[in-house]
């Protein structure tokens, strides 16, 4: 294993691929990942199986056989993705098993286009949950207002969850308490809390993205000193919250009954401003019991030039309340900057998904 990323995994952060697709699948690439470079999970998004299905010839036959049988685009998107996660489900099933069911994991998002509606919400994950068929899959379901709820029923019926666009510091602790609120119901409907598996998805680089922007148009001094700093601290403060989640006697009392944590996942860490160090949120959200999921480029550059150096969160929490205190100080408006985040995370995977069915309908027809 590379030696960097054997630091990481050694810190306790389980190191999972955003991205899938079957030219992956089929190669044998994803298996080398997993050996060669410690990868222990997969996530997804409409993005990921857009970008997947516009590239080479994996899809061709069962296009063909879909449009023989004359589906409809929607179905035939879902016979795509959930063949591409069903295969990774399996071929990361030893990890699963190795881990206990805690790593191994594959993610697959419920349509976007359902953030803002609660019932249709659930009825997808059910529906996901029943065509993957598999126990190492994570149904995503978005952090909106709407999904809360949806993420107690998942939770509440055996049904893994993997919470996506998550910005805020308060949402974050909404998530939590559904999930809790989840795994009560489950536990007082007789399953199995040890088989229900969670983590909530924090995402990282698109708060610099989004505070960076409005730092440049305050133009002062210390707005130019604070920039690139924000979505490290907004993350380790996550995790402090995290923490105090882990420390109550409700948590204690799921954990008793054979729960497992529902341990943050850093999403969206590849850096998007070439200013940064392209492993600046590997490097500097290091904690055990963490998952860190990255696009290969950054999975790459973590393996070349990643500098692992311990925990690099729990010492830093004052430093990362100064951040935000600066920042509010230097005119930056927190809760209107995650707002436009969860607005603009769930409008791009919508976009991302009308791309999808666009392309799949365009091939069809082709097929």
């Amino acid at each position: 294993m590379n030696e960097n990323l054997k630091r990481l995994t050694d810190a306790g952060v389980s190191i999972w691929l955003d991205d899938i697709s079957r030219e992956r699948l089929r190669s044998g690439n994803l298996a080398a990942l997993i050996r060669d470079k410690n990868v222990t999970g997969v996530t997804s998004n409409p993005t990921i199986f857009a970008s997947a299905l516009s590239k080479g010839d994996a899809y061709d036959a069962q296009l063909r056989d879909l449009a023989t049988r004359g589906v409809t685009v929607e179905e035939a998107v879902r016979a795509i993705t959930t063949f591409d996660i069903r295969w990774a489900a399996d071929v990361l099933r030893p990890v699963f098993d190795a881990t206990r069911g805690v790593d191994g994991r594959v993610s697959i998002e419920v349509d976007p286009r359902l953030a803002r509606r609660t019932e249709a919400t659930i009825a997808e994950a059910r529906a996901l949950w029943w065509l993957v068929d598999r126990p190492n899959v994570h149904i995503k379901i978005p952090a909106t207002v709407e999904g809360l709820p949806a993420i107690t029923q998942a939770i509440s019926e055996g049904i893994s969850v993997n919470v996506t666009l998550i910005f805020s510091l308060e949402r974050y602790r909404q998530v939590m308490d559904a999930w809790l609120s989840g795994l009560e119901k489950a536990k007082a409907n007789g399953l199995n809390l040890a088989t229900i598996e969670s983590v909530a998805s924090f995402f990282v680089s698109r708060v610099d993205s989004e505070i960076d922007k409005r730092l440049d148009k305050i133009g002062t001094p210390e707005a130019a000193e604070l920039k690139g700093k924000a979505a490290v601290a907004n993350a380790r403060l996550a995790f402090a919250a995290y923490e105090e989640v882990m420390n109550s006697p409700r948590w204690q009392a799921l954990r008793a009954a054979g729960a497992h944590p529902q341990r943050p996942l850093w999403a969206s860490t590849g850096v998007k401003n070439p200013d940064y160090p392209d492993t600046l949120y590997v490097e500097q959200l290091v904690t055990a019991g963490v998952v860190n999921t990255m696009p290969e480029k950054t999975l790459d550059a973590v393996a070349d030039h990643g500098r692992i150096s311990g925990d690099t969160i729990r010492p830093f929490y004052q430093q990362a309340w100064d951040v935000m205190a600066s920042l509010k100080q230097t005119g930056i408006d927190y809760d209107d900057v995650v707002r436009a985040l969860e607005e603009e995370g769930v409008e791009k995977f919508e976009t991302s998904w009308s791309e999808l069915l666009e392309t799949v309908d365009g091939e069809l027809r082709k097929a």
